[in-house]
């Protein structure tokens, strides 16, 4: 059960994440956040030394969600062979999906950190690194149970996947066209299937 204090920090944070995420850091008034939470100023500092605290917890929120939400997907299936063609499958619909939110987290808030705000930006690339990281574990233990090949290079590979699947999400948005995702994931899981797997 979370104390009163906890109720009040949770609610800040769910309630300014997607405004964040869509508005960027700099654009997020505190007349806006007061009017999202129904709060006053000094509740909001009451509870995060500045409105830089809050926007990293909104932003860690919000990758939090679609991180949960790719590894409910990827529960399916033991197999590190599926897991990664079940990472292109969540890709396919995350358009809708992050839609909710304000968009990516990871794209918005990226460039919105950069040359801007340091502390933000590192905890994008925190983030980014920590994917990759997931990723490369998948690979290497595709790799070690011989799905896929023994060349195959788990840091290098989950570069490249990561990498393709965030430049599909940005010209999906860009271009508000889905077709970028759904047409980058067929790549992606040929890819997959064609040069990553052992056969």
């Amino acid at each position: 059960m979370y104390s009163k204090a906890e109720r009040t920090s949770r609610h800040i944070i769910a309630s300014t994440a997607p405004i964040f995420n869509r508005n960027g850091y700099a654009a997020t008034s505190m007349s806006t956040i007061t009017s999202a939470t129904g709060l006053t100023k000094g509740a909001i500092y009451g509870n995060f030394r500045n409105k830089e605290e809050l926007a990293v917890k909104a932003f860690r929120y919000n990758v939090k969600r679609i991180l949960r939400k790719v590894r409910e997907h990827q529960e399916s299936s033991s197999s590190p062979l599926q897991k990664l063609l079940l990472i292109t499958d969540f890709y396919r619909n995350y358009y809708d999906f992050s839609r909710d939110i304000g968009g990516c987290p990871i794209i918005n808030i990226g460039v919105d950190a950069n040359h801007q705000n340091k502390k933000l930006l590192e905890g994008v690339r925190d983030i980014i690194r920590k994917i990759e990281r997931s990723l490369a574990d998948i690979i290497a233990e595709g790799r070690a149970l011989g799905e896929l090949k023994p060349d195959t290079d788990p840091v290098k590979n989950a570069r490249q996947m990561f990498s393709i699947i965030e430049g599909a999400v940005f010209m999906s948005f860009t271009m508000d066209d889905l077709s970028y995702l759904e047409s980058t994931m067929d790549i992606l899981e040929r890819m997959i299937l064609e040069e990553w797997k052992n056969k």
